[in-house]
């Protein structure tokens, strides 16, 4: 058995996380931008597929992306130059959110950051991440083709943490693209750490590894705390491409 969450009702410690399911901690509560930062500022996020309670989940190895430990690939550093691929932030996060959403067979290599995104994106979890973007807390990195969206990611960033959610591609290597900007401009302001949740081939040959959930908390921890200002990225930024980024990451 798991706790049940009231409205009010704190998240119960970490260590009660069942072992199987990997991580799975407690039920309920609700999707409000409180609720979600307090959730992920203890290494918690939510997880579910239509007609389940609201599932909340810390697994154990954490599945995690240090930004100086991308490794791009021959291949891809290609696609980043003779593919025409641009970058921009925070420019489509509804349409990034609908792309992640879609079923696996409207999508290419998309096997990344999350789990299937189809099985659960649905709309409530959809207008959540709508409601932390307005806020500033949810941010979207969109690769983009002679004017078309053809992949992106979106997550989460809290102090100097980035939690990664999700990531869609229509267009081959498009989500690797964003990928590779979102570690350029995360190391440019000091973030070390994209939260990948779990495993993936994809993540793991772009150099995420799995470390103990103790450790992966204990850094957590440190970085939410960095006092970063909450703005919307393209404020952020001197202008919203970020592309073609043609020295982004180290070739391997």
């Amino acid at each position: 058995m798991i706790p049940w969450l009231e409205a009010d009702s704190p998240f119960p410690p970490i260590e009660r996380a069942l072992e199987q399911p990997n991580g799975l901690l407690c039920a309920g509560a609700d999707l409000s931008i409180g609720r979600l930062l307090d959730a992920y500022r203890r290494g918690i996020f939510p997880w579910y597929s239509g007609g389940e309670p609201i599932l909340w989940w810390s697994p154990d190895p954490r599945m995690v992306l240090f930004t100086d430990e991308l490794k791009v690939s021959r291949s891809l550093a290609k696609n980043i130059r003779n593919k025409g691929y641009e970058v921009r932030l925070d420019t489509a996060f509804a349409a990034v959110l609908e792309g992640c959403a879609a079923p696996r067979a409207a999508r290419v290599d998309d096997d990344g950051i999350g789990a299937d995104a189809g099985t659960w994106l649905g709309a409530a979890m959809r207008a959540a991440y709508a409601a932390l973007h307005a806020a500033g807390y949810a941010h979207s990195v969109e690769t983009w083709r002679d004017g078309v969206l053809v992949g992106g990611l979106y997550g989460v960033a809290l102090g100097r943490m980035f939690y990664g959610e999700s990531m869609f591609s229509s267009a081959v290597d498009a989500s690797k693209v964003a990928l590779v900007a979102l570690v350029g401009r995360l190391q440019a302001r000091g973030f070390p750490l994209i939260d990948c949740q779990v495993r993936t081939p994809l993540l793991a040959g772009l150099g995420a590894r799995a470390i103990p959930r103790h450790d992966f908390l204990r850094r957590v921890a440190a970085l939410v705390h960095y006092a970063e200002p909450v703005v919307r990225w393209e404020a952020d930024d001197a202008s919203r491409v970020v592309a073609p980024l043609r020295s982004a990451g180290a070739v391997k």
